[in-house]
Order: structure tokens, then sequence, then C-alpha cells
């Protein structure tokens, strides 16, 4: 049978491609070996916020006298069921995805895909069976895996990636997290809240360290406020697991320690799946481990691209689904606009969230930048204190001159829903003074945005 558009890849990036070129009126086929839905829905995003929500609730019950309620006996957390409902979640969402497949007419071909000869897919399946596809266009979206560290080989059991680290089927009563980016530092504080002892080690200088500066500090100081231990400049440089407890040998600047914890999780990152998938047959070329396209999505073999994870920029859900509308559009003909990669948010689901677009004030500073910066702290807005949320602030960059917005760096309750409303005021070229003039709702955290850019320009405006 012959597509339009192949997929190889039901990701965020690959299914939303497909529903789009479908929309589009192109035959379109996806190739999955998995559950519909990629790693987003199944084992990261997805899943994860449900484990999140879960702690948060947990959290609201063991604090429950400071909002003036008494609960009668001890609150508990059940692992089991915390993760069967993460996983119920994270089913809901895969078959919402199938559905989709079937409402806009796309094929699923179950098994594992590879580039075959010219403008073909080869598809095999789970008894080893292989059937060939031809397509007009293939886009590869075969997204990321854990990564591993040299001296820290995951075994599934001792030491563990972020896919055991959803399914446990005991609380650890201590743990070690290897990387504080956003996947260690969800977990750190998931596994803390429900009473696991947590060390986090982080190799650069501070948690979050993509961060600006001053929310990696906001978060360092609220991990260990709820007893996490947070160890800094520092790396693991083995481990030994053949007794009941992992010892961890943890190289800082004031020497080396031993750790001692009942499970490693290793969160160094991701790594792009791009092996045996036919890159090196059709001679793609590469750029370090992701594969090399242009603003479009097009690789240097005609008619094949790719997106998300392998290729440059954040390997973040959304900016995969932004990819993979682009390269859909492109190739019906429509000339979409470029994906600006300065305008992308990232989002970190503990508790306090981060949330951040555009440029640091330490890169600003850095570049020779004139800005200026406005912060409003969440201990002065109304919503806050009245929502017991008072941890966090909202920082604003601009440009001196012109009063562009430049960057926002967010810490606090809920700021990971607050950023949108920066990305569009990037894209519509907002300026400061536009953003003091709009009127936001009394008393929202989202107000601390019009308050942080009033400060900006030393304009007080009111709490």
């Amino acid at each position: 049978m012959k597509y339009d558009l192949i997929v190889i890849g039901s990701g965020p990036g690959g299914y939303v491609a497909a529903i789009r070129a479908s929309q589009l009126n192109m035959k379109v086929a996806v190739v999955e070996k998995e559950e519909p839905g990629g790693v987003c829905l199944n084992w990261g995003c997805i899943p994860t916020k449900s484990l999140l929500k879960s702690a948060q609730v947990f959290n609201y019950i063991k604090n429950a006298g400071n909002y003036g309620i008494t609960t009668d006996g001890k609150s508990s957390a059940d692992l089991g069921k915390i993760v069967a409902r993460s996983r119920e979640a994270a089913a809901s969402m895969s078959k919402g995805v199938q559905y989709l497949f079937k409402k806009n007419k796309i094929d699923h071909l179950e098994g594992f895909g590879k580039l075959g000869e010219k403008n073909s897919v080869e598809v095999t399946s789970a008894d080893n069976g292989k059937t060939t596809y031809q397509a007009g266009h293939i886009i590869l979206a075969t997204g990321a895996r854990s990564r591993e560290l040299p001296g820290l080989r995951q075994d599934g059991q001792k030491i563990i990636g972020y896919r055991e680290a959803m399914t446990l089927e005991k609380l650890p009563e201590s743990m070690l997290v290897v990387g504080s980016g956003a996947i260690g530092s969800e977990f750190a504080w998931f596994y803390a809240s429900l009473g696991t002892r947590v060390t986090l080690v982080e190799f650069l200088p501070s948690v979050v360290p993509g961060e600006d500066r001053e929310v990696s500090a906001q978060l360092g100081r609220s991990f260990k406020k709820m007893g996490i231990k947070v160890m800094t400049d520092s790396s693991v440089e083995s481990a030994e697991t053949g007794g009941d407890i992992c010892k961890a040998l943890v190289k800082s600047k004031k020497g080396e320690e031993t750790i001692e914890a009942e499970i490693i999780l290793s969160a160094v990152g991701v790594t792009p799946n791009t092996e045996n998938i036919g890159l090196e047959d059709h001679g793609i070329e590469m750029q370090g481990n992701k594969v090399k396209v242009d603003d479009f999505y097009r690789t240097n073999a005609a008619g094949i691209y790719a997106i998300g994870d392998i290729v440059h920029g954040p390997a973040l859900a959304h900016v995969a689904s932004a990819e993979g509308i682009i390269c859909v559009e492109k190739i019906a003909g429509i000339n979409p606009e470029p994906l600006n990669y300065s305008n992308i948010p990232a989002c970190t689901y503990t508790s306090p969230e981060i949330a951040s677009v555009g440029i640091t004030e330490q890169a600003a500073i850095e570049q020779g930048l004139d800005i200026k910066t406005g912060k409003f702290p969440f201990t002065a807005s109304g919503k806050a204190s009245a929502a017991g949320e008072r941890e966090g602030f909202v920082k604003l960059i601009f440009d001196a001159r012109y009063g562009e917005l430049l960057g926002a760096h967010m810490i606090g309750a809920n700021v990971t829903e607050m950023i949108s409303e920066i990305v569009v005021a990037r894209k519509l070229e907002t300026t400061a003074h536009e953003l003091i003039r709009s009127v936001h709702p009394h008393p929202t955290m989202s107000e601390a945005i019009m308050e942080a850019a009033a400060a900006a320009y030393d304009e007080v405006i009111h709490l």
C-alpha cells in the first residue's frame, strides 16, 4: 500500500504531524511498536503529572491545619494506588490518540519502523514479520530514551530510569537522584513528599541549572526546607549495588563521600533514538547524535524529514508538536513560518513550579545587553497569601531602550499556567508599558506579571 505520508513514531510530534497531514487531505500511516502517544503520554508528561498531583494532595492533607481544617486519624500515601491512578491517566490519553487516528482515517502500523529503499518504510512486527510500505514523504519522530552515565548503568532494579521510577511497587525509604533537570527535580520532590529520604546530586553549581540563577536558588531553598539533601558541584563516580542498599561514591568540592540509598534514580537527560532506523543507508547527515535538518525539518535525503527529540532544539513535547505541524504544512505547500526557538516555554512541575521563556538575566548581562529587570515576590501577592502559596516570584527582563520583553522567569504556584501569557506577549512584540497597562484580574497569581513589569520601571501598582 502507498501513502502520501508515513510517520515513524507516535509521540506528540508524530501523532500531531499525522493528524495535521490528514486534515490537509493526505493519506497517512503511523508506525508505532508500543502504545500510541509515545513517551510523553505513556511514560512522561501525562502520568508524571498524575503522580505529582497525588503528592500535592497528600501535602495538602498533611498541612490541613494551616487552612483551619482538622483531620481525624493518620493519613498515609499508598504508592500502589498512586501509580495505578497514573497508569489509568496514561491509558486514557493513549486511547484518545487511537480515537483521533480512527477519526482522521490514519492507519496504525504496529511494529518497529525503519527506512527502507527509496520512498519506503519497512515495518517489523512483534513476531518478526516484515512488511514494506511506500510513501511519498516519511517523517522520523522516534523520540528519545533515558541517557545512561558510563559508571551508572541502569539495571531496572537498584539503578533505575524514569520509567521504573513511575511504577515502583513500594515506597523506598531512601533514594539518590542523579541530575536535577526537570525529570530529576520532579521525582525528587515527588518521593520526598511521600516520605522517602532523598539526596539530589547535580554536577553543575545549581539545581535546574538551565534556569535563571535566582529561580535555581529558590528551588534549592525549597528543596532543603522539605528535607531533601541537595549536593551541587557533585558527581557520582561509582555505585555498588550488590547488597540490599546501594552505595554511591559521590565526589564534591569537599572531597569524596559514600551515599547510601535503597534506589538510585539516574535522571541525566535523554538520548535520541536514531539507531537502526536506516539513517546510514540513506546517507542522512547528523549533528552529533541528532539528525541535521533545515528550518522545515527536511534532511539531506529527498522526501525524508525528522522532528522532535532527534533534531536540534529542546527535547520538549510541545516543541515536537510545533515542529510536526510546520513540517507537514511545508510538505503541503502552505509555506508556514519557521519555529522561533527563542520563544519556547519550559516548565518544571515541582512545588513550587518553575516556568520560563526567553533570555535569563545572567545571559543578557554576558551579552552586554542594556536591560531593565522587574521582580515581584509572591509574598506580596494577596492571592498567594490567601492560598498559602507564598514561595517564589515573577521576574521579567526588558530591553532598556525599547521596552521589548526579552525573558520571563517564574517560580511559584501555578506559574506553569501563567507562562503562556508571556509567550503570546513576546510573539506579539508586547512592550513593558503595554503589560503594565493591561488590566489583570485581582486577586490572582497572574497579576504578578503586571506587577513585575511595573517594578522594572519603578511604578508602584497595588498589592
